[in-house]
């Protein structure tokens, strides 16, 4: 069947090994927060906050590090292709009493050595939510000194944490800082947090880190934060452009429903030579469904491709969902970034640029068109046999029986 379908793309000058190849080598930072529904493991956790929420009880969260490590290595075993492990602030796994203000890379020890067995790299992230020095639900932007002056120390903190990832693991690490901050009601005054923001950033971001790709991350509002949000699009984009090595992360959940991320990447390309991506689901908003095979997905992936920039975009997930098997939650999320990615990787991009510049409209509807009866399921097939999976769908027979086996006896 593959050798039938690679004659089929072959047709339209497509090179189904070349794609397969490319897909294989492409990394995809998974996200350590879907295990345990963003609890993390600090001793003195509280309820979520933030401006964020899980919803749903599905048996069988993650309760530590064994327990995540362990669901963590059956997710990888069935999700094929290159991938990395991407963890926030609050999953430290020592015994120390530090708190984020003292953090050190020693309370992450188990995760280095975790992703060194593992031949994985290792992303980060500054924890600024569900503690108890968010006050008034500001941080980075708040004017109590107090309350800035610790943040900004986890900030530096979780920086050089991110820089000693980089230097024992081998590989980059993105240190990607988001903060809640914000206001239910209209404010009266705007300009006031985010100036103090701006002052905050600057210093966090004071000392170059070698192996750190830092990025800041925008959103549009939170719950009881939905009329101002101090690290709006325009305030980061516009700290990013002003500041070296400080990239704006695009999560496309973070936009208003009718603005497409798919649409912002050319536009970030053309200025930055990296590109850090939180890929989710949002339904009507931030909502972080687990990502499947939409249209939006597909066309973010297309752009990548387009722009060819496989290498600048830095890949990631985003997601929480308590109302399904998490780990399944993890390999549907990943497969289906992987399959728009190999979709896009098929797409006959060179003809359909020619007849664009030629304003061969005609040709670019009607190619368009033909090529999606093309069977990409074969190829999708192929590429999971190469990555020695088995094909169809009895991977989620595979974690139901670990739900039964393991899952099920967490009470």
């Amino acid at each position: 069947m593959y050798k039938d379908a690679m004659e089929k793309f072959k047709a339209f000058g497509i090179d189904t090994e070349k794609a397969i190849s490319t897909l294989s080598s492409v990394p995809v930072s998974i996200h350590c927060w879907q295990a345990d529904d963003v609890m993390g493991f600090e001793k003195n956790r509280g309820a979520l906050s933030g401006g964020i929420q899980t919803t749903g009880d599905y048996p069988g969260r993650a309760r530590n590090f064994e327990e995540m490590k362990e669901d963590l290595d059956y997710a990888l075993s069935l999700i094929p292709g290159k991938k990395r492990i991407n963890i926030h602030a609050s999953y430290k796994t020592s015994d120390s009493t530090h708190d984020r203000n003292e953090l050190d890379a020693e309370d992450f020890r188990l995760w280095i050595e975790y992703a060194r067995a593992r031949n994985l790299a290792l992303d980060f992230n500054p924890t600024f939510f569900s503690h108890p020095m968010v006050k008034d639900n500001l941080t980075l932007s708040s004017p109590v000194e107090e309350v800035r002056r610790f943040w900004i120390e986890h900030g530096k903190r979780c920086r050089k944490i991110a820089s000693v990832f980089a230097k024992e693991l081998g590989s980059y690490s993105v240190c990607n800082l988001w903060i809640p901050d914000g206001y239910k009601e209209i404010p009266a005054d705007r300009i006031g947090p985010r100036k103090r923001l701006k002052e905050s950033l600057d210093e966090i971001y004071s000392e170059p880190l070698e192996g750190v790709i830092d990025a800041v991350e925008s959103k549009v509002f939170g719950i009881g934060l939905e009329s101002f949000t101090v690290g709006s699009n325009e305030f980061y984009l516009s700290y990013a452009s002003r500041h070296k090595g400080v990239y704006q992360l695009l999560d496309n959940g973070h936009y208003h429903p009718t603005e497409m991320v798919s649409e912002k990447i050319s536009a970030l390309l053309t200025f930055f030579d990296k590109l850090p991506l939180h890929v989710t689901r949002p339904v009507r908003w931030d909502s972080d469904h687990v990502v499947r095979l939409d249209d939006e997905i597909i066309e973010i992936a297309k752009e990548i491709v387009r722009c060819n920039a496989l290498e600048r975009v830095l890949i990631a997930l985003d997601y929480f969902d308590a109302s399904v098997n998490r780990i399944a939650a993890w390999v549907v999320g990943v497969r289906s970034t992987q399959k728009a990615l190999l979709l896009a990787l098929l797409e006959p991009s060179k003809e359909l640029k020619e007849a664009e510049e030629k304003a061969d409209w005609t040709k670019m509807l009607a190619l368009s068109e033909e090529v999606k009866m093309l069977p990409y399921s074969d190829v999708w097939e192929e590429y999971l046999k190469r990555e020695g999976l088995e094909s169809g769908f009895s991977w989620y027979e595979s974690i139901m029986e670990y739900e039964k086996n393991v899952l099920s006896k967490r009470v």
